[in-house]
Parts: structure tokens; sequence; C-alpha cells
């Protein structure tokens, strides 16, 4: 096998990984990649009965348990939900792990997404991507030898910009090990979100109702992307399968990081087909 990739999610809470990108952290690690996934913050916040410390203890565990299904590393920050800013310290911890871990691939939210957490996450991506090769900024830690290629997570806003689909992956064989990975987060999939979008009472009881409806609930947010950026599909998988693809992931490549030219396309995403 080629040499080992490295993919690097960061997320602005402990379940955003799976939720935006769990597709393509389940083919890196089944190709043999490495696959770190960080929540900047903490998650204690993210309920309508719970909160604080117990709560962020709570969603440590489901993060832990989410990235133990495809045998991905995970590690949960201690900045309180709903409270991120893009500060200096914030940045200098991202310029920390970006040069010790040292990813290929990193995948954050986008800068004009609709939780300020999330922006937040993307805009301190943003700004610690160049400064990555600044030897006098954070200096204990060596400088990176080389920019990662960062590509942003899907969503569905439209303003100022929609997301482009630079790079558009059919997830449909991984959908079941995603639905794996979101059942671990009970507080949020079976709890918080249902109360926060008012359906809690639409939730089974019973742990194959609970998975029914989140199988049903997930598709209806996931089938969405492929239909949208359907043009995208064709011209990656052909006329043929590309009409087929029914759930989809889609990333945008931002342009404050290494490029994403043909030969990075080929090394970072080599399960797609090649370029025409």
């Amino acid at each position: 096998m080629s040499t080992k990739l490295r993919l690097l999610i960061v997320g602005a809470h402990p379940d955003d990984a799976e939720f935006h990108a769990g597709g393509l952290a389940t083919i890196y690690r089944s190709l043999g990649h490495n696959v770190r996934i960080i929540s900047l913050t903490n998650g204690d916040a993210g309920h309508h009965q719970m909160s604080g410390a117990a709560l962020a203890q709570r969603r440590l565990a489901e993060m832990r348990a989410a990235a133990a299904v495809i045998g991905a590393e995970a590690a949960m920050w201690e900045h309180h939900d709903g409270c991120l800013e893009a500060n200096l310290d914030l940045r200098w911890q991202v310029i920390r792990e970006l040069r010790t871990f040292a990813p290929d691939l990193v995948l954050t939210h986008r800068t004009n997404d609709y939780h300020p957490d999330h922006r937040a996450a993307g805009n301190v991506v943003r700004d610690a991507s160049y400064l990555v090769t600044v030897p006098a900024i954070v200096p204990e830690v060596p400088i990176a030898s080389q920019l990662p290629v960062v590509a942003y997570m899907p969503d569905r806003f439209t303003r100022p910009n929609p997301l482009r689909g630079d790079v558009v992956v059919d997830v449909g064989e991984q959908l079941e090990t995603i639905l794996d990975m979101l059942a671990c987060h009970e507080s949020q999939v079976f709890e918080w979100l249902p109360f926060n979008r008012g359906i809690l009472d639409q939730i089974p009881a019973d742990e194959a109702g609970r998975r029914q409806w989140l199988r049903g609930w997930f598709s209806s947010y996931l089938r969405p992307q492929a239909d949208r950026y359907r043009q995208e599909l064709l011209r990656t998988y052909g006329h043929v399968a590309g009409a087929l693809v029914e759930f989809a992931e889609i990333f945008e490549i931002s342009e404050y990081a290494a490029t994403l030219d043909a030969a990075a396309r080929a090394r970072l995403f080599p399960f797609l087909p090649a370029a025409s």
C-alpha cells in the first residue's frame, strides 16, 4: 500500500465530524489511512436537560465511542459550547495541532455557517492555514514542511455564497457506518436535536425503532445534497453512475491553504474516478 494519508477533521462540536464527513472518514479508515477528529468545544450546552461538566463528560464518551466505530482518534478540547471565538489563543492551539499531526487533508466548517461556533472553527483554521509555515509563530513547535489541503464540510446556506462542490463523494456504501457513528451520539440525535426541532415526540423508545428513525431522518438530510450537486456527481462518476448516487458528501476547497491540483486530487481522493 502507498504511504498512509492523515485526515484531520476540526469540528466545533463532538458530533460535527460524523454528521458532515462521516462517509469520507469511513472511506479513509477502510483504506488504512489515519483519521483524527477534534471537537474544539466540549459540547456542554448542547442539551435541554443537562449542561456543564456532566454533559461534557457524556459527550466525550459519545465522541470516543463514535470514533471507535471506524478506529479513528478523537480529542475534545475544553472550550465551552456556544462560546467559541477565533481568538489568538485558539489560533495558537490549532497551529500546534496542524504542526504536530501534520495532516495531508483538513476538514472544517465554512465561515458563513449558521452556528457561531461553526463560523469560529472555520475562521480559526483559515487563519492558521498559512501561519503553520512561519517559524516565529508558536516557535516551540517546528514549522510544517508543507501546507495541507483544507476543505470545508457541507452545509445548505447560500448567503453570502453557496457551498461550491469542488469534491463530491458517493457515500451510499458508507451510510450504515455513518449511522453507527451517529447513533453513539445519543444525547444529540435522539434527545437534543429532536427537542430543538420540536420533534422529540417522534423518537421511538426501542433501539430498533430509533435506528429506523435515525436512518430516515439522516437520509432526508443527506439525499438532497446529491440532488443539489447532481451535475458535479455526473462529472465525477459519469452520467450513468452519477445519476444513481443517492447519498453524497460535498466539499469545497479553501483558497487559503494548499491547492488541490490534479496530482493532489489523485493522492487525497484515490477512490474517485480519474478526472477526465
